[in-house]
């Protein structure tokens, strides 16, 4: 085995609110300079809908991510030969239309205005040219527009639904919609990596973070191509290339990202995998619907002695293997299976994983235990999100993927109204528990994860002082004991 460390994610869509906090903290921290207005390495889409930037989830115009060839894996966008023949003419890169043209206001023309008559207006202004522009788009423009004929229902994963379920989607009692959080998915097969023609884009072998290298960036932009979920970015006054770093110098010192930190909803964790990057490839190759389970199965135990003993191998410091014992993901992912990746179809093996939404929230009279086994997962007039859109998104079209997450989120809802409401019967909660294939324990232990944890419980960052031990010129327990960690009084600073 060559086992390897990642940081991870999930994000809990239930808990979502769409507030866009996250997007804001991350937007003045990192992209608030000149060129990369339009950057939003954070972002939250409406779903149903086209997202940021438009239709992105489109690979058949986008041409990202990968795709199998016979017995091959190759990227969707071509062979490395095929990219650079078009390095000057590439039209599958994403125009300033599917983002938007950033705009300001001239604030001036109020403040400055004379005395008259009339209301001074501020006329708003382009960021790329400076003239005055019709604003048509911006970040975030189709908020809440879970109904509408332009966004909703150019949905991709709306497209693929027959026409009898759009219809029932976007009847006006039925509408529905959930906010889907997006940052870089520090992918294990990534295929920004493989597609940059200057070597500029690298995983971090500590905690696989995917990064750029500035230095080598050349802006040919076919990272922007070759990612399917449109997290690279390229900075128009820079000519660099540009994307989500998951605040790995927040990391660093043991602060969390600025967006999980500052998420209202608590809907974020971070905890770190471990996973056999030998299977990489025969993983990436295998069909849609089975990729998702097969994601996770790399991932490791680590309360098994053989994983930590070929973990110790592989270089993985034994703090970063307690860590991952204490992994939230490890959980959500691993060992409870309610938290997928989003379009595995891709084949890059995206590290952040969602918890679908269960929608409507359910009430005594809908929630008759009986349909767990029967048709509440496949009517739709019951269901008011198809099961075939949401395994559309999370499980590569793998609908009992989605039931299987669903019976255990409805097992906890059943089992907590049994405790804290009463109109349940514990009958009734054993019965869900025994359809859901989970007991007691998982139960209590998910709605504890997902209700009344501590931020040190949701974000369990793996010690990462190799980088500054190196520096330091001294070996990692010699440089914690320096440094003072493990102390009450604050470490030391060398900066």
């Amino acid at each position: 085995m060559n086992i390897r460390a990642q940081v991870s994610s999930v994000f809990h869509l239930d808990k979502c609110i769409g507030c866009h906090t996250c997007s804001i903290a991350c937007k003045n921290l990192w992209t608030d300079r000149k060129g990369v207005e339009y950057m939003w390495w954070n972002n939250v889409e409406t779903k149903p809908g086209t997202g940021y930037p438009t239709q992105w989830e489109d690979q058949q115009h986008h041409q990202g991510g990968w795709q199998k060839k016979g017995n091959d894996l190759q990227l969707r966008m071509g062979s490395k030969g095929a990219s650079l023949g078009r390095i000057f003419h590439n039209p599958d890169l994403p125009t300033m239309d599917d983002y938007y043209e950033p705009f300001t206001f001239k604030y001036q023309d109020l403040t400055n205005a004379p005395a008259g008559d009339d209301q001074p207006t501020a006329r708003p202004v382009s960021m790329v040219s400076g003239k005055p522009i019709k604003i048509e788009s911006g970040p975030n423009w189709d908020d809440d527009l879970s109904g509408s004929n332009i966004y909703a229902a150019n949905d991709p994963g709306v497209l693929q639904l027959s026409e009898k379920e759009q219809q029932q989607m976007f009847a006006i009692e039925k509408m529905v919609m959930f906010y889907l959080p997006r940052i870089c998915n520090h992918c294990l097969n990534a295929a920004c990596v493989a597609a940059c023609p200057s070597g500029a884009i690298y995983k971090r072998g500590e905690d696989g973070i995917v990064l750029i290298n500035q230095d080598k960036c050349r802006g040919w932009r076919m990272c922007v191509s070759a990612c399917p979920y449109k997290k690279t970015y390229y900075g128009w006054t820079s000519g660099k290339s540009e994307k989500c770093i998951h605040c790995y110098p927040r990391l660093e010192v043991g602060e969390a990202p600025a967006c999980f930190h500052s998420c209202v909803g608590r809907i974020r964790y971070l905890g770190v995998l471990l996973y056999d990057a030998d299977r990489i490839e025969d993983v990436a190759k295998l069909e849609d619907t089975e990729l998702a389970a097969a994601q996770r199965d790399m991932i490791l135990d680590p309360f098994d002695p053989r994983v930590q003993e070929e973990a110790l191998k592989c270089g993985i410091a034994a703090e970063v293997l307690e860590a991952a014992q204490k992994s939230p993901t490890y959980k959500f992912v691993k060992e409870w299976g309610i938290a997928l990746p989003l379009h595995p179809e891709y084949r890059t093996l995206p590290m952040l994983f969602y918890v679908p939404p269960l929608l409507p929230v359910i009430s005594k009279e809908t929630l008759n235990v009986q349909k767990l086994a029967d048709d509440f997962f496949t009517s739709l007039e019951k269901a008011r999100l198809p099961l075939k859109y949401l395994a559309g998104l999370f499980s590569g079209g793998n609908e009992e993927e989605i039931k299987a997450v669903y019976r255990k989120l409805i097992a906890v809802r059943i089992q907590r109204r049994n405790t804290t409401v009463g109109d349940m019967s514990a009958e009734e909660a054993q019965k869900a528990r025994d359809i859901a294939g989970v007991d007691s324990d998982m139960i209590e232990a998910i709605f504890r994860m997902t209700t009344i944890t501590s931020i040190k419980e949701r974000i369990v960052i793996p010690p990462m002082l190799r980088e500054q031990a190196i520096e330091a010129g001294m070996d990692t327990e010699t440089y914690k004991q320096e440094m003072g960690f493990g102390k009450r009084q604050p470490p030391k600073r060398r900066w």
